[in-house]
């Protein structure tokens, strides 16, 4: 597709760049943060951490309330917004591990570079483009580097463009991306302030492991939180009320989530001393949920917060899928506006950037979202053209049986409905009325469960043919009760009995058939393997569980 496109847009950046009274066109900083909760803020209600510099944002610009990205996890909520496509077109089902990994869950290893996307159209319209921080949409042996999707330069992690760094070396290394990640920023825009330019700077906290600085920390020595505090909404109550240490793992996560803070706040001063805040569009939102502590490597990321709302991250209810949506541009988008009634998606982004952008989307390009410019400039909210969809195809972590609904969503208008792919077992929530999504009102509304599972079943049948769709298809029914929180296992049994050869450690054919979960086993494999030596020691394993 990509090759297709390129003499038109080639047209259209050559009459933008020579219309002698064309207006200079803004310059966009796309703000990504890393497993961040809707509740992840002083501005939405977190009672402990310290995020003056987003509370700016909001102060200077708009927030979308109900804005939602395209996936529960990292890979395919990037392919979203840098295509403006829902990821499973591209079988991105997961985030993208290893390539046994990805051909498991019926995966491609990177999302494929002829694809167009917003990069690529802005760069052919005569911006200057850059990447920075997290990648995570291909690695690897033969992946595409960043560049070959549009951008100019680029320096990240999780990908084979050139590198942010070498986190297996600095153990500081994660604490200090994000500084790393504005300086490249800051950089960039120095060297391109006499012409537009888009970034998208994608940090790497809050994503777990993290390790902030004793500096960075020293700010929440003092922190007592509490599991049942009010701000905290009932399903966060609960969740951390089964934490095993809060006060720690809440410290540590503070600590990392006010030092990302700080390092926007060093961009947005820096935009300012470069003459730039009032050319500039800044958008921020989070790439899904809070994090699960449940998960190996995530004790501390873990206690992120979806404020009131239900599930984190893996998870299609309004916890996992739900983000911030914040807007600045200085004389053209609202200052302190809080939109709440708009509902705004990841696949929008791209048609919207675009016709703020004054770059036409080519209808060969079929975009799943639509332009909301006239919305982001100020106009009053008005209903979709198009439902927003979702389909998840794995697991949900942790043993909450209430965080994992049937594998297709959709959300149109007021109503959010859970399906499976035979239509059975549908989940109907009100959205505006109840966010918690704590009500199933499905048996109440059989004429709107009727509609809504149409709609859901005829996008479905729109993706493309999936192994892995056709194997969660084919399951058993959802159950809805509760399950019973898992008995604590004896691992160091459980280590001796996998381990066949008895040489005290647990190679990948010893411990991966023992998964659950296949399509993840041999990413959970590589999380446990703490010194990376391709084995796990019986410390390694008995660690992972606790």
């Amino acid at each position: 597709m990509k090759k297709l496109l390129t003499l038109s847009l080639g047209l259209l950046a050559a009459a933008s760049l020579f219309g002698a009274d064309t207006p200079r066109k803004p310059n966009v900083i796309f703000i990504l943060t890393d497993d961040q909760g809707w509740g992840d803020a002083k501005f939405a209600g977190h009672p402990y951490v310290k995020t003056p510099n987003l509370d700016r944002l909001v102060k200077e610009g708009t927030w979308f309330r109900q804005f939602y990205v395209a996936a529960t996890v990292c890979s395919p909520s990037r392919t979203a917004f840098m295509t403006s496509h829902y990821p499973a077109r591209h079988l991105v089902h997961g985030h993208f591990a290893d390539h046994a990994a990805n051909a498991a869950r019926s995966m491609p290893d990177w999302l494929d570079a002829d694809v167009t996307t917003l990069p690529d159209l802005l760069k052919q319209a005569g911006y200057a483009t850059a990447h920075f921080g997290k990648w995570h949409l291909g690695g690897g042996k033969g992946a595409p580097a960043p560049e070959a999707y549009g951008f100019d330069v680029s320096k990240t992690v999780n990908s084979n463009g050139p590198t942010l760094g070498d986190e297996g070396k600095e153990p500081y290394f994660r604490a200090r991306s994000t500084a790393m990640i504005v300086d490249e920023t800051i950089g960039f825009a120095k060297a391109n302030k006499d012409k537009p330019f888009y970034v998208n700077m994608w940090t790497l906290v809050p994503h777990a492991p993290l390790k902030p600085t004793p500096e960075q920390l020293a700010v929440y020595a003092d922190l007592q939180p509490r599991a049942d505090d009010p701000a905290f909404g009932e399903w966060a109550r609960k969740y951390f009320g089964d934490a095993k240490d809060l006060r720690k793992q809440m410290q540590v996560f503070c600590a990392s989530l006010t030092d990302l803070d700080t390092q926007i706040g060093r961009l947005l001063d820096s935009l300012e001393e470069l003459g730039l805040t009032n050319d500039t569009l800044i958008v921020l939102s989070s790439d899904n949920g809070p994090e699960d502590y449940h998960v190996g490597n995530a004790a501390n990321a873990g206690v992120g917060s979806p404020g009131p709302l239900r599930a984190r991250k893996r998870s299609m209810y309004e916890g996992g899928i739900r983000t911030f949506g914040l807007v600045r541009w200085p004389g053209k988008v609202p200052a302190g506006r809080i939109e709440e009634k708009a509902v705004v998606g990841a696949v929008d982004f791209l048609p919207t950037i675009a016709a703020i952008a004054g770059v036409k989307v080519p209808a060969e390009l079929a975009a799943d979202g639509e332009d909301l410019s006239a919305l982001w400039r100020g106009a009053p909210a008005t209903p979709r053209t198009h439902a927003l969809h979702w389909e998840w195809l794995s697991s949900v972590a942790g043993p909450y049986a209430d965080y994992a609904p049937p594998p297709l969503c959709v959300r149109d208008g007021d109503w959010k409905l859970f399906v499976d792919h035979s239509g059975k077992n549908a989940q109907l929530f009100d959205i505006p009325n109840d966010p918690g999504e704590h009500q199933d009102v499905a048996s109440q509304h059989p004429d709107v469960v009727k509609t809504l599972t149409e709609k859901a079943l005829a996008w479905a049948k729109t993706l493309p043919a999936s192994p892995a769709r056709d194997k969660v298809a084919s399951r058993a029914e959802v159950k809805k009760a509760p399950a019973k929180a898992k008995a604590a296992l004896d691992r160091p049994k459980i280590f001796d009995a996998w381990d066949k050869d008895k040489d005290g450690f647990l190679a990948k054919d010893e411990f991966i058939p023992h998964m659950a979960d296949q399509a993840d086993a041999p990413a959970r494999f590589n999380r446990f393997d703490k010194d990376k030596d391709g084995r796990l020691s019986k410390e390694e394993f008995v660690r992972a569980g606790n």
